[in-house]
């Protein structure tokens, strides 16, 4: 997406349980993952922060929260 679309998600705007739900059902229908992702979208792809708080919330979705990128 960075490279062809110019844009990045930030993962800051994305619900953890929205999202979580949102997976579960994307096999059967997938307009409800489309839109939670579209709605977090960025042209921000150069932005180190937006990175950085993108790695936190995949270890946060995953249920690690005991360190955050920034604080390495």
């Amino acid at each position: 997406m960075k490279k062809e679309l110019k844009l990045v998600i930030d993962w800051s705007l994305v619900d953890k349980d929205d999202y979580l739900l949102a997976m579960e059902r994307s096999p059967i229908k997938d307009i409800e993952i489309k839109h939670i992702l579209r709605q977090a979208l960025t042209d921000r792809i150069d932005d180190r922060e937006i990175y950085m708080k993108g790695i936190d919330h995949s270890y946060f979705y995953e249920g690690y929260a005991v360190y955050k990128a920034e604080e390495l």
